[in-house]
Protein backbone atom coordinates (compact mmCIF):
# COMPACT_ATOMS: atom_id res chain seq x y z
CA UNK A 1 0.00 0.00 0.00
CA UNK A 2 1.38 3.52 -0.97
CA UNK A 3 2.71 5.35 2.22
CA UNK A 4 0.60 8.31 3.93
CA UNK A 5 2.29 11.61 2.50
CA UNK A 6 2.91 14.29 4.97
CA UNK A 7 3.14 17.88 3.80
CA UNK A 8 4.15 20.55 6.05
CA UNK A 9 2.64 23.62 5.73
CA UNK A 10 5.05 26.65 5.78
CA UNK A 11 4.26 29.16 8.81
CA UNK A 12 5.09 32.53 7.64
CA UNK A 13 6.71 34.49 10.79
CA UNK A 14 4.64 37.81 12.32
CA UNK A 15 5.84 41.08 12.30
CA UNK A 16 6.22 41.57 15.71
CA UNK A 17 8.36 38.31 16.58
CA UNK A 18 11.42 40.45 15.41
CA UNK A 19 12.88 43.83 15.75
CA UNK A 20 13.69 45.28 12.04
CA UNK A 21 16.34 48.17 13.51
CA UNK A 22 18.37 45.39 15.30
CA UNK A 23 18.21 42.84 13.02
CA UNK A 24 21.72 41.55 11.59
CA UNK A 25 22.86 41.27 7.98
CA UNK A 26 24.25 37.77 7.83
CA UNK A 27 21.50 36.53 10.04
CA UNK A 28 18.90 37.65 7.44
CA UNK A 29 21.21 36.32 4.74
CA UNK A 30 21.40 33.05 6.53
CA UNK A 31 17.57 33.05 7.57
CA UNK A 32 16.87 33.58 3.52
CA UNK A 33 18.89 30.59 2.87
CA UNK A 34 17.18 28.52 4.95
CA UNK A 35 14.00 29.30 3.41
CA UNK A 36 14.96 28.65 0.05
CA UNK A 37 16.17 25.63 0.99
CA UNK A 38 12.89 24.36 2.68
CA UNK A 39 10.71 25.54 -0.26
CA UNK A 40 13.27 23.67 -3.08
CA UNK A 41 12.29 20.55 -0.49
CA UNK A 42 8.65 21.43 -0.32
CA UNK A 43 8.95 21.60 -4.29
CA UNK A 44 10.74 18.19 -4.61
CA UNK A 45 8.39 16.67 -1.96
CA UNK A 46 5.37 17.86 -4.07
CA UNK A 47 6.56 16.18 -7.03
CA UNK A 48 8.08 13.54 -5.43
CA UNK A 49 5.15 12.57 -3.66
CA UNK A 50 2.50 11.12 -6.65
CA UNK A 51 5.43 9.12 -8.21
CA UNK A 52 6.50 7.47 -4.79
CA UNK A 53 3.18 6.70 -3.79
CA UNK A 54 2.39 4.95 -7.24
CA UNK A 55 6.10 3.41 -7.08
CA UNK A 56 5.29 1.97 -3.45
CA UNK A 57 1.74 0.90 -4.32
CA UNK A 58 4.07 -1.66 -6.68
CA UNK A 59 6.09 -2.79 -4.22
CA UNK A 60 6.18 -6.36 -2.73
CA UNK A 61 3.39 -6.00 -0.01
CA UNK A 62 2.59 -7.84 3.07
CA UNK A 63 -0.74 -8.54 1.74
CA UNK A 64 -0.02 -10.41 -1.54
CA UNK A 65 2.52 -13.03 0.72
CA UNK A 66 0.17 -16.23 1.02
CA UNK A 67 0.28 -18.47 4.00
CA UNK A 68 2.69 -21.29 3.75
CA UNK A 69 1.66 -23.42 7.01
CA UNK A 70 1.51 -26.76 6.14
CA UNK A 71 -2.40 -27.74 5.04
CA UNK A 72 -3.22 -24.77 4.08
CA UNK A 73 -5.40 -25.17 0.87
CA UNK A 74 -7.85 -27.46 -0.72
CA UNK A 75 -8.29 -26.23 -4.52
CA UNK A 76 -10.22 -27.13 -7.16
CA UNK A 77 -10.22 -27.04 -11.38
CA UNK A 78 -13.45 -27.72 -12.31
CA UNK A 79 -14.30 -27.85 -15.74
CA UNK A 80 -16.15 -24.87 -17.52
CA UNK A 81 -13.38 -22.34 -15.66
CA UNK A 82 -12.49 -19.63 -16.26
CA UNK A 83 -15.57 -18.52 -18.53
CA UNK A 84 -17.95 -19.34 -15.47
CA UNK A 85 -17.47 -19.59 -11.98
CA UNK A 86 -20.91 -21.46 -11.70
CA UNK A 87 -18.70 -25.09 -11.60
CA UNK A 88 -16.47 -23.80 -8.82
CA UNK A 89 -20.36 -23.40 -7.05
CA UNK A 90 -21.19 -26.64 -8.01
CA UNK A 91 -18.50 -28.14 -6.59
CA UNK A 92 -18.90 -26.46 -3.25
CA UNK A 93 -22.63 -27.28 -3.53
CA UNK A 94 -21.64 -31.14 -3.70
CA UNK A 95 -18.99 -31.00 -1.17
CA UNK A 96 -19.82 -28.76 1.15
CA UNK A 97 -15.90 -27.27 0.58
CA UNK A 98 -15.37 -23.68 -0.13
CA UNK A 99 -12.14 -23.88 -1.75
CA UNK A 100 -9.15 -21.43 -1.10
CA UNK A 101 -7.56 -21.74 -4.34
CA UNK A 102 -8.85 -22.40 -7.92
CA UNK A 103 -7.01 -23.40 -10.98
CA UNK A 104 -7.62 -22.81 -14.48
CA UNK A 105 -5.65 -23.07 -17.67
CA UNK A 106 -4.22 -19.90 -19.95
CA UNK A 107 -3.80 -20.71 -23.67
CA UNK A 108 -0.91 -18.63 -24.76
CA UNK A 109 -2.30 -15.34 -26.25
CA UNK A 110 -5.12 -15.27 -24.12
CA UNK A 111 -5.64 -12.33 -21.92
CA UNK A 112 -5.42 -12.31 -17.76
CA UNK A 113 -8.99 -13.26 -17.05
CA UNK A 114 -9.84 -10.56 -14.30
CA UNK A 115 -13.51 -10.82 -14.20
CA UNK A 116 -12.91 -14.79 -12.90
CA UNK A 117 -10.05 -13.87 -10.56
CA UNK A 118 -12.34 -11.17 -9.42
CA UNK A 119 -15.36 -13.79 -8.39
CA UNK A 120 -12.80 -15.78 -6.54
CA UNK A 121 -11.09 -13.34 -4.68
CA UNK A 122 -14.91 -12.16 -3.46
CA UNK A 123 -15.24 -16.00 -3.03
CA UNK A 124 -11.76 -16.05 -0.57
CA UNK A 125 -10.13 -18.30 -3.52
CA UNK A 126 -6.83 -17.36 -4.85
CA UNK A 127 -7.00 -17.56 -8.63
CA UNK A 128 -3.92 -20.09 -9.91
CA UNK A 129 -3.14 -19.37 -13.52
CA UNK A 130 -1.32 -22.34 -15.41
CA UNK A 131 0.17 -20.17 -17.97
CA UNK A 132 0.35 -23.18 -21.38
CA UNK A 133 3.00 -22.05 -24.21
CA UNK A 134 1.70 -24.18 -26.47
CA UNK A 135 3.06 -24.79 -29.98
CA UNK A 136 5.05 -21.74 -29.20
CA UNK A 137 8.89 -21.33 -29.66
CA UNK A 138 10.39 -21.09 -25.91
CA UNK A 139 13.60 -20.20 -27.12
CA UNK A 140 11.67 -16.79 -28.68
CA UNK A 141 10.19 -16.73 -25.25
CA UNK A 142 13.62 -16.64 -23.90
CA UNK A 143 15.22 -13.93 -26.34
CA UNK A 144 11.69 -11.25 -25.58
CA UNK A 145 10.03 -12.44 -28.76
CA UNK A 146 6.47 -12.62 -27.17
CA UNK A 147 7.12 -9.87 -24.60
CA UNK A 148 4.27 -7.94 -25.67
CA UNK A 149 2.15 -10.67 -24.82
CA UNK A 150 3.18 -11.25 -21.31
CA UNK A 151 3.54 -6.89 -21.15
CA UNK A 152 -0.07 -7.11 -21.43
CA UNK A 153 -0.78 -10.22 -18.90
CA UNK A 154 1.95 -8.80 -16.39
CA UNK A 155 0.27 -5.52 -16.28
CA UNK A 156 -3.41 -6.76 -16.04
CA UNK A 157 -2.01 -9.18 -13.22
CA UNK A 158 -0.65 -6.02 -11.41
CA UNK A 159 -3.63 -4.18 -11.67
CA UNK A 160 -5.71 -6.68 -10.21
CA UNK A 161 -3.67 -6.01 -6.83
CA UNK A 162 -4.56 -9.33 -5.42
CA UNK A 163 -2.64 -12.14 -5.01
CA UNK A 164 -2.62 -14.67 -8.04
CA UNK A 165 -0.25 -17.72 -8.44
CA UNK A 166 1.35 -18.14 -11.53
CA UNK A 167 2.45 -21.29 -13.11
CA UNK A 168 4.30 -21.27 -16.97
CA UNK A 169 4.78 -24.25 -18.85
CA UNK A 170 3.84 -26.93 -16.11
CA UNK A 171 4.56 -30.81 -16.20
CA UNK A 172 8.04 -29.70 -18.26
CA UNK A 173 9.67 -33.14 -17.12
CA UNK A 174 6.86 -35.03 -18.95
CA UNK A 175 7.20 -35.43 -22.67
CA UNK A 176 3.19 -34.77 -23.90
CA UNK A 177 3.22 -30.59 -24.25
CA UNK A 178 5.37 -28.84 -26.96
CA UNK A 179 7.57 -26.87 -23.87
CA UNK A 180 8.44 -30.27 -22.51
CA UNK A 181 11.27 -33.20 -22.20
CA UNK A 182 12.43 -34.20 -25.71
CA UNK A 183 10.94 -30.87 -27.40
CA UNK A 184 12.61 -28.42 -25.53
CA UNK A 185 15.83 -28.51 -23.94
CA UNK A 186 15.85 -27.93 -19.91
CA UNK A 187 18.16 -25.17 -20.42
CA UNK A 188 15.90 -23.46 -22.56
CA UNK A 189 13.23 -23.61 -20.46
CA UNK A 190 14.58 -22.30 -17.46
CA UNK A 191 16.05 -19.33 -19.68
CA UNK A 192 12.42 -18.43 -20.55
CA UNK A 193 10.72 -19.14 -17.19
CA UNK A 194 13.52 -16.81 -15.77
CA UNK A 195 12.88 -14.37 -18.59
CA UNK A 196 9.15 -14.48 -17.32
CA UNK A 197 9.71 -14.09 -14.07
CA UNK A 198 12.34 -11.42 -14.70
CA UNK A 199 9.53 -9.20 -16.93
CA UNK A 200 6.67 -9.77 -14.67
CA UNK A 201 8.95 -7.80 -11.48
CA UNK A 202 10.37 -5.91 -13.81
CA UNK A 203 6.66 -4.26 -14.25
CA UNK A 204 5.83 -4.27 -11.07
CA UNK A 205 3.81 -7.28 -10.71
CA UNK A 206 4.59 -7.81 -7.32
CA UNK A 207 1.14 -10.05 -6.30
CA UNK A 208 2.45 -12.91 -8.16
CA UNK A 209 3.51 -16.39 -6.18
CA UNK A 210 5.35 -18.36 -9.08
CA UNK A 211 4.43 -22.04 -9.04
CA UNK A 212 6.87 -24.37 -10.79
CA UNK A 213 5.06 -27.30 -11.52
CA UNK A 214 6.67 -30.54 -12.35
CA UNK A 215 5.22 -34.02 -12.76
CA UNK A 216 5.52 -36.43 -10.91
CA UNK A 217 8.82 -39.35 -11.62
CA UNK A 218 7.30 -42.29 -13.15
CA UNK A 219 10.14 -44.07 -14.97
CA UNK A 220 7.39 -46.90 -16.24
CA UNK A 221 6.33 -44.28 -18.83
CA UNK A 222 10.01 -41.93 -18.64
CA UNK A 223 9.20 -38.85 -16.61
CA UNK A 224 12.16 -38.28 -15.65
CA UNK A 225 13.50 -36.55 -12.03
CA UNK A 226 13.14 -32.61 -12.75
CA UNK A 227 16.56 -31.39 -11.55
CA UNK A 228 17.88 -30.44 -14.90
CA UNK A 229 14.30 -27.95 -15.32
CA UNK A 230 15.16 -25.76 -11.92
CA UNK A 231 15.54 -22.52 -12.86
CA UNK A 232 16.86 -21.46 -9.08
CA UNK A 233 15.72 -20.39 -5.81
CA UNK A 234 15.46 -16.66 -6.93
CA UNK A 235 13.19 -17.58 -9.96
CA UNK A 236 10.38 -19.31 -7.63
CA UNK A 237 8.08 -18.81 -5.03
CA UNK A 238 6.66 -22.17 -4.33
CA UNK A 239 7.07 -25.92 -6.24
CA UNK A 240 4.17 -27.77 -7.37
CA UNK A 241 4.03 -31.60 -8.08
CA UNK A 242 0.99 -33.28 -10.61
CA UNK A 243 0.98 -36.63 -10.20
CA UNK A 244 -2.66 -39.16 -9.80
CA UNK A 245 -3.97 -41.57 -8.54
CA UNK A 246 -4.54 -44.48 -10.58
CA UNK A 247 -5.17 -47.48 -9.39
CA UNK A 248 -6.30 -49.17 -6.00
CA UNK A 249 -3.05 -49.80 -4.86
CA UNK A 250 -2.39 -46.20 -5.89
CA UNK A 251 -0.37 -44.32 -2.67
CA UNK A 252 0.56 -41.14 -1.75
CA UNK A 253 3.82 -42.55 -1.25
CA UNK A 254 4.15 -43.90 -4.36
CA UNK A 255 3.10 -41.53 -6.26
CA UNK A 256 4.48 -38.23 -4.77
CA UNK A 257 7.45 -39.46 -2.73
CA UNK A 258 10.62 -39.80 -5.27
CA UNK A 259 9.67 -36.22 -6.31
CA UNK A 260 9.16 -34.85 -2.93
CA UNK A 261 12.64 -36.39 -1.65
CA UNK A 262 13.99 -35.14 -5.63
CA UNK A 263 13.25 -31.21 -5.13
CA UNK A 264 14.37 -31.67 -1.60
CA UNK A 265 17.80 -31.89 -3.21
CA UNK A 266 16.95 -28.59 -4.91
CA UNK A 267 15.06 -26.50 -2.62
CA UNK A 268 13.33 -26.12 0.29
CA UNK A 269 10.41 -23.78 -1.19
CA UNK A 270 7.05 -25.12 0.07
CA UNK A 271 5.24 -27.69 -1.66
CA UNK A 272 1.47 -27.63 -3.85
CA UNK A 273 0.45 -30.75 -4.51
CA UNK A 274 -1.17 -28.67 -7.70
CA UNK A 275 -2.78 -31.35 -10.18
CA UNK A 276 -4.21 -34.63 -8.50
CA UNK A 277 -7.23 -36.80 -8.65
CA UNK A 278 -8.37 -40.61 -8.45
CA UNK A 279 -10.54 -42.43 -10.83
CA UNK A 280 -13.79 -44.56 -8.90
CA UNK A 281 -11.83 -47.65 -9.91
CA UNK A 282 -9.04 -46.58 -7.75
CA UNK A 283 -11.34 -46.46 -5.39
CA UNK A 284 -11.84 -42.52 -4.30
CA UNK A 285 -13.02 -42.06 -0.60
CA UNK A 286 -9.70 -44.48 0.28
CA UNK A 287 -7.37 -42.15 -1.82
CA UNK A 288 -8.88 -38.70 -0.59
CA UNK A 289 -7.88 -39.92 2.96
CA UNK A 290 -4.58 -41.11 2.02
CA UNK A 291 -4.20 -37.43 0.13
CA UNK A 292 -4.77 -35.84 3.32
CA UNK A 293 -2.41 -37.85 5.43
CA UNK A 294 0.13 -37.66 2.74
CA UNK A 295 -0.39 -33.65 2.69
CA UNK A 296 0.46 -33.60 6.57
CA UNK A 297 2.50 -36.19 6.59
CA UNK A 298 5.04 -34.53 4.31
CA UNK A 299 4.70 -30.89 5.40
CA UNK A 300 2.99 -29.94 2.25
CA UNK A 301 1.06 -26.89 1.45
CA UNK A 302 -2.45 -28.55 0.08
CA UNK A 303 -3.68 -29.77 -2.87
CA UNK A 304 -5.69 -28.88 -5.83
CA UNK A 305 -8.29 -31.86 -7.13
CA UNK A 306 -8.93 -32.00 -11.03
CA UNK A 307 -12.38 -31.97 -11.03
CA UNK A 308 -13.23 -32.95 -14.74
CA UNK A 309 -12.20 -34.97 -17.90
CA UNK A 310 -9.29 -35.64 -19.82
CA UNK A 311 -8.85 -38.89 -21.36
CA UNK A 312 -10.39 -40.08 -18.18
CA UNK A 313 -13.80 -39.08 -15.61
CA UNK A 314 -11.31 -37.61 -12.91
CA UNK A 315 -14.52 -36.26 -10.82
CA UNK A 316 -15.46 -37.19 -7.47
CA UNK A 317 -18.24 -39.42 -8.02
CA UNK A 318 -20.89 -40.64 -5.32
CA UNK A 319 -22.11 -40.07 -1.96
CA UNK A 320 -19.41 -42.11 -0.27
CA UNK A 321 -16.25 -39.46 -1.81
CA UNK A 322 -18.00 -36.60 -0.84
CA UNK A 323 -18.24 -37.51 2.42
CA UNK A 324 -14.63 -38.68 2.52
CA UNK A 325 -13.80 -35.48 1.52
CA UNK A 326 -15.96 -33.95 4.40
CA UNK A 327 -14.36 -36.41 7.26
CA UNK A 328 -10.91 -35.52 6.03
CA UNK A 329 -11.33 -31.91 6.28
CA UNK A 330 -12.83 -32.28 9.92
CA UNK A 331 -9.51 -34.41 10.65
CA UNK A 332 -6.81 -31.91 8.92
CA UNK A 333 -8.37 -28.65 9.06
CA UNK A 334 -7.02 -26.07 6.74
CA UNK A 335 -4.44 -23.60 8.26
CA UNK A 336 -5.19 -20.76 6.26
CA UNK A 337 -7.28 -18.04 7.27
Amino acid sequence: MADTQRMGRHRQASPESFDAPRRCPRKVALGAAVLAATLLVASVVALYGPWHQARAAQSPSQSFELPTNPGSYIGVYARGVPTSYAPVKAFTAASGIKPGLVSYYSGWSEPFQTGFATTAASMGAVPLVQLNPTGISIAAIAAGGYDSYLRTFAEAVRAYHRPVILSFGHEMNGNWYSWGYTHTSPATFVAAWRHVVTLFRRLGAQNVTWLWTVNSIHQPTGVPAPNPWWPGNSFVTWVGIDGYYTTSSSVFASVFGPTIADVRTLTRKPILIAETAATPAAIQPAKISDLFAGIHLYGLLGFVWFDSVHTTDWRLSGTAAFAALRRAVEIYPTSAP
